[in-house]
């Protein structure tokens, strides 16, 4: 409960600066004994594309956490893609096991319409020509929600309605990070965090403690790309790499030092936590 209280605090900050992250997956969240987490590897994020007629990549998101609209080959979606990650994740730690684990982008929607049923066709709104009529062909199937109840003990009413609101096919349907940070299932969560984990809030004498006005910030101003698209060239980004290590020098903290030989490089560069069977796997081509 707080740790995905705090999860849609930080997505709902990254989404109000208008970045989708598009690889939540357990293995990009940072979580320590005391449940501080931190979403990381933003590799594969991207500003939010206003556009909608703008072709964007399906290459994200690794598959077990894929939103069916990028599983049936949109050219075009929004931060809900990060939405259904977070719910595929908030099945698994209530079942403990991955929720949707599949071998291929084909089978990964039949385990999906397995639970959720066969979408209508203004559900597959977003989705090709070819995915439509793959599901067409397929025989129909009933919605199998009740099935999230055995997960386990902790999947109550409360939980179940949260998770179905952000596990739902058509993505402009899905539940906002700003409304499921208002579900009352993450109450709990809310008032946990901040009456004694928090850095916004604090203590004082005698035993009062003093709640910060904004709870669940968000970002001051959006993102904005622009340094980033400057960099046309392998040139220019080694310019703007020694430029930023020599501004360093010339402070006082301590400078960007990457040590191959260093144990701490080696044990990073043998770890298994980013493993490539793990990369997003290329999209299904649809006939």
């Amino acid at each position: 409960m707080i740790i995905i209280y705090v999860f849609s605090s930080g997505l709902k900050y990254l989404h109000s600066a208008r970045i989708l992250h598009r690889d939540i997956k357990p293995g990009n969240l940072l979580v320590n004994s005391n449940c501080v987490l931190k979403i990381c590897d933003f590799g594969l994020a991207r500003v939010e594309e206003p556009d909608a007629t703008k072709n964007m990549t399906q290459e994200v998101v690794t598959q077990y956490y894929r939103a069916p609209e990028i599983l049936m080959g949109a050219n075009h979606y929004t931060a809900a893609v990060d939405v259904w990650s977070v719910g595929c994740i908030f099945g698994e730690l209530l079942g403990r096991r991955i929720l949707f684990q599949a071998q291929s982008p084909v089978q990964q929607l039949e385990l999906i319409t397995e639970l959720l049923g066969t979408p209508s066709l203004e559900d597959m709104r977003y989705a090709c020509a070819g995915a439509r009529a793959h599901m067409l062909r397929r025989a129909p199937r009933p919605p199998a929600l009740a099935a999230l109840y055995t997960l386990s003990v902790q999947a109550t009413h409360e939980a179940v309605h949260l998770l179905a609101q952000m596990l739902v096919f058509d993505p402009a349907k899905r539940i906002s990070v700003v409304d499921a940070l208002a579900h009352p299932y993450l109450e709990e969560g809310r008032l946990r965090y901040h009456s004694c984990m928090c850095k916004c809030c604090y203590s004082a004498p005698p035993a009062a403690r003093h709640y910060s006005p904004d709870l669940e910030p968000v970002a001051p101003h959006a993102f904005h790309d622009g340094w980033e698209r400057k960099l046309t060239s392998v040139h220019q980004v080694k310019e703007e790499i020694h430029k930023f290590i020599a501004e360093q020098l010339q402070t006082s903290r301590v400078p960007l030092c990457i040590n191959p030989q260093s144990a701490a490089f080696k044990s990073f560069a043998s770890s298994t936590v980013a493993h490539p069977s793990e990369l997003p796997p290329s999209p299904h081509q649809w006939e």
